[in-house]
Parts: structure tokens; sequence; C-alpha cells
């Protein structure tokens, strides 16, 4: 499956002025945080548009040297380096990220788990593709693993690991943070319409274009065929993201290992070939489609929060997608 929308996302900035109503359109794409961030943005004069689109483009960069686990000076990468062994003082904002987790991970039995660290890298998803790990590697992985491990004292605002080894991986979080934060600096710069995408799989659609009062027209493809439709969305002050098994996997002994991990098991979840998530905040969407791919149909359709929408996809001889009730 892929998200995709149906005004460009890609290439460098340009404008034009659109006829029927005077705006400016600017697009422009950027990589940050190991993602490729792009905005289509529309206003009445170009000048407002490209101060508002490059204050968004710094802040996707501070918030890379904030949570990035590749940057050895980020804050995340101190944090991992030093809180096994003493509390680390943490800024407000990196504290308030963190004890959001925390909640995902008890709201969804344990599936969502910012700790799996230790298990992205012994089944070579960092800095990687993918590779088979022995069945004991798995099992030492997962010792240094457990959203319980980690010890946020809100009065001294330090964090604390409990066992040693442990590595927090923002990759399940990030994105759809960042397109929250972007949003939040367009609307500060006056902007009321724009489409913010963090590689295709976190977007955010606020307001709407002017050729489409109703808001942001985005298409989900099926799973095994980026060419066919599976449905339609259109986000208006709204946020989709999407996870699949087909966006990092590899093969082994005749069969799929994807990216998606369950923190608990310390094997790739099963059954689940993607989930798409509407919520009205970025990084909420983002971190449940983990927990919603993990634990299944039945699972996400009994603890999906209120005012969500989910569009599952099943794994099976063909896939079976469909809205969630």
């Amino acid at each position: 499956m892929c998200v995709a929308a149906s005004v460009a996302l890609t290439g460098p900035a340009w404008y034009e002025r659109d006829q029927p109503t005077g705006l400016a359109r600017l697009d422009l794409t950027e990589e940050a945080m190991g993602s490729s961030f792009s905005l289509v943005l529309f206003g009445p004069d170009r000048p407002g548009l490209e101060s508002a689109a490059a204050a968004a483009i710094a802040e996707a960069h501070r918030l890379d040297r904030l949570l990035s686990n590749y940057l050895a000076d980020s804050e995340w990468s101190a944090m991992n380096r030093e809180a096994a062994s003493r509390p680390v003082r943490v800024t407000p904002e990196l504290f308030a990220l963190l004890s959001a987790c925390l909640d995902y991970s008890r709201m969804s039995d344990g599936a969502f788990d910012i700790t799996v660290g230790p298990l992205m890298k012994v089944w070579g998803f960092y800095k990687g593709e993918g590779s088979l790990p022995q069945r004991k590697q798995v099992e030492a992985a997962l010792n240094r693993v457990g959203y319980r491990h980690v010890h946020l004292d809100p009065g001294l605002r330090t964090v604390r690991f409990a066992r040693p080894g442990m590595d927090l991986d923002p990759g399940g979080i990030g994105k759809g943070y960042a397109v929250d934060r972007m949003v939040a600096v367009l609307k500060q710069a006056g902007v009321r319409s724009a489409l913010v995408s963090a590689s295709g799989s976190s977007i955010y659609g606020l307001g709407a274009p002017p050729d489409a009062p109703e808001g942001w027209p985005i298409t989900i493809s099926a799973p095994r065929d980026p060419s066919a439709v599976a449905t339609h969305v259109v986000l208006k002050n709204m946020s989709l993201s999407t996870s699949g098994s087909y966006e990092k996997f590899f093969w082994a002994e005749g069969r799929a290992y994807s990216h998606i991990i369950d923190p608990r098991t310390g094997y790739p979840g099963q059954g689940t070939s993607a989930v798409s998530v509407l919520a009205p905040r970025t990084v909420d969407s983002e971190a449940w489609t983990k927990p919603f791919f993990i634990n299944g149909r039945a699972w996400a359709s009994a603890h999906k929060p209120a005012g969500f929408r989910v569009f599952f996809c099943e794994e099976r001889p063909q896939a079976t997608c469909g809205w969630l009730p």
C-alpha cells in the first residue's frame, strides 16, 4: 500500500498564480529526520509562503537535532547513552513526548513501545534492510526491551532506564510529531491552506485547497498493487498515517519479515498487510498504526479511540481491506 496525494508532493520549490482564486501556490520537498518532507501551500502572496515554508522546514531540522537516534549529539542519543547509569534531565519538550509514548504503550497493551531499539538492531532494520536473527539473539534483545523499564520523574524532569543496554527508538512517532509541529509553525505564520507530508506515510491537511473546499483529496492504494485504488479520503484539519508490511521487509526461508516488530514477542507482526488511521493529530495517527497492525483487526475495532477512523487490510491469499465500524 502507498499513500499519495492528488497534488504534487515532489520536486523543487515552484510557484504559480492560481487564476480562479488569485492565490499563490508553493510546492517544496526537503530531506530531514531520514524522511522526505513535502509541503503544498496556498496563500495570498509568494513572499509570505516562502517565509512560512522556510520556518516549517527549519522546524523539521530542529526536531532532527532533538530526536534523532542517528546523530550522536542529539538529545535523544545522549539520553540513550546515559540513562541506564543515572537519571538524565531532559528538556520539557522531550519529557512530554516520552510521557506520551508511555501512555501509548499502556493503552496498546504494550504493542507500541519506543524501547524496541534493540530488536530493530538485531533484526537488521537499524540502518539496514533487515536480516533473520537467531532465536537466542532475539531473546537477548528482549531482555533490554520494555516500556515499564523507563522511569520518568515529572518533578525533576528526568529519565532513567532500569536495565542496561536499553535503546529508545523514535521511529514509530517522530515523523508524526514533526508534521504536527510543522503545521503549528505554518499556522503561526498565517497559512490557512496546506498539505504537509512525511514520506507519504504521515500526512496532515490544513484547511482545504482552493479548488476543493471539502478538503485535501488523498488516495490510499491497494497493498499489493500501488496502481490500484483501495479507497479515497479527504483531509480537512485532519491527519492520515499508514503503516504496512510493504514499507520495509526482507525474505528469508520462503517468507517475508516486516519491520513492524511486536515488542512483546520480538518478532514481526503477522496477519496484517496495512493500516491507515485518520485522527485530529498526526502524532496520534502515526503511533496508533503500530498497535492496530500488531494486535489485529478485532483488537483495533474494540480499542480505536473516539474520533478516529481506521482503514484495515488483512493478509490473506488476497488482501481484504475495509473501514472498521
